[in-house]
């Protein structure tokens, strides 16, 4: 049976490029050596991704794999410059984890609500007019703008969510979440009626109350990819406090013992971080019991021993919901905030050519250097900090771009152009 819930999404994003820079001389009746006044290019558009509270899935993602912002326009004469290219904001679910693809490292957790620029646009490329000096009155060159970012992505839901419910299919979990907040998930007497995760609020009294999500039923092997759980599980991630539902009645054969150890033994098997995360175990199906208390008590007294708040309860009969209602708020008022992962993206260095692989002519008095490793490496490097100032110097006279040049015969002084960078050559 095919679920509408899609909470994993691969999809390749790119920035715009920077428009081209002008060449461009004022021209005038009756005005002499108007000089040069091309324009510079428009900036490429960023790719922008915000969060929209009305999703809950990444749905959108399933049929549209690539996006693409605008292109920044080329410059002018007249000095114009081109329009920068429209910035592409994406929408996606609070809570949504955005990862880069090839190394799997988060670059933004998107449950703070603010915008997250994941592909800059290309800067725009100079005009003819910024190359203009008393010695150099008619540059006929201008530069072309730079490539946007582009990034392979994949986006990661993880609700946010206060509570947790988790236990074997059918112990009541969705029951439970109708009775004590306004959510209406589907309820039947099957396995695995739950296929995506439903979220409710509930109201414990005036001015407190929590998010509480049923995840789908878990299984023996789910943290191995069994069943439905292993695609839950992440959404139990950031949920504080965790209720267990354990069916008690055993109507259906079932030991309630075995089950709480083996759903744990799965919390652990998926990280050990989440199987340390609190727990009250609720006895479910009490009304079922045809008054024996075996069960329960051989329950209560396994999970006390182990540390664990234990509660009888009956969600289909009410009985007992709100006490473990008040008990979840008392155990959240003791439990830091719902958990934010950090970013630990690391860019990855340019690769870095040779300067056979570089463009060097000369135009005019200019020296005029360009190539594709140029670009990506000019992208990467702050030029306001003198440390990435010496590091691109080290990285072009490592890889042969000054000695090459010093073969075409460029001297001490010489103006050299990289893109949007001037400089004079020193030996």
């Amino acid at each position: 049976m095919a679920t509408s819930f899609v909470d994993k999404a691969r999809i390749t994003i790119k920035a715009g490029n920077g428009g081209n820079g002008a060449v461009a001389f004022h021209r005038e009746k009756y005005v002499a050596a108007g000089g040069p006044d091309g324009g510079d290019g428009g900036k490429g558009g960023d790719i922008v991704f915000v969060v929209d509270d009305n999703m809950s899935t990444l749905m959108d993602f399933r049929y549209k794999r690539k996006y693409v912002a605008g292109t920044g326009a080329d410059g002018q004469g007249k000095r114009c410059s081109g329009k920068d290219g429209e910035s592409l904001y994406i929408r996606v679910p609070r809570g949504t984890l955005v990862r880069d693809t090839e190394t799997g490292g988060i670059m933004h957790d998107m449950s703070d609500g603010k915008p997250f620029i994941a592909a800059r646009g290309g800067k725009g490329g100079w005009g003819n007019k910024h190359f203009a000096t008393p010695t150099r009155q008619v540059p006929r060159f201008a530069k072309p703008g730079l490539p946007g970012e582009a990034h392979d992505i994949t986006l990661e839901l993880k609700l946010l969510a206060d509570v947790g419910l988790v236990g074997f299919p059918n112990v009541g979990k969705s029951t439970l979440l109708s009775v004590v907040s306004k959510a209406h998930p589907k309820i039947a007497n099957y396995h695995f009626t739950t296929l995506f995760p439903n979220l409710g609020v509930v109201y414990v009294d005036e001015g407190r109350s929590f998010v509480m999500a049923d995840i789908p039923g878990i299984i023996e092997g789910a943290s191995k990819g069994a069943g439905l759980g292993h695609d839950f599980l992440r959404h139990i991630e950031r949920c504080r406090l965790l209720i267990h539902l354990v069916d008690v009645s055993g109507s259906e054969g079932r030991d309630p013992v075995e089950d709480f150890d083996a759903i744990n033994a799965e919390l652990r098997e998926y990280s050990a971080e989440l199987a340390g995360r609190r727990q009250i175990v609720a006895a479910n199906k009490c009304d079922l019991c045809g008054g024996s208390r075996d069960n329960i008590e051989r329950l209560k007294a396994h999970v006390e021993a182990l540390g664990y708040k234990f509660i009888e309860m009956s969600a289909a009969t009410h009985h007992g919901t709100r006490e473990l209602v008040k008990m979840a708020a008392e155990q959240l008022r003791e439990l830091p905030p719902v958990i934010h992962f950090e970013a630990d993206y690391v860019p990855p260095e340019p690769v870095i050519g040779t300067a056979e692989d570089l463009t060097i002519e000369k135009c005019d008095d200019v020296w005029v250097v360009e190539g594709g490793w140029l670009q990506r490496l000019m992208s990467s490097v702050n030029f306001s900090d003198n440390e990435s100032m010496m590091y691109f110097d080290r990285v072009l006279r490592d890889n042969g771009v000054y000695k090459r040049m010093e073969e075409m015969g460029v001297r001490d002084g010489d103006t050299v152009s990289i893109y949007n960078l001037e400089f004079e050559y020193r030996d």
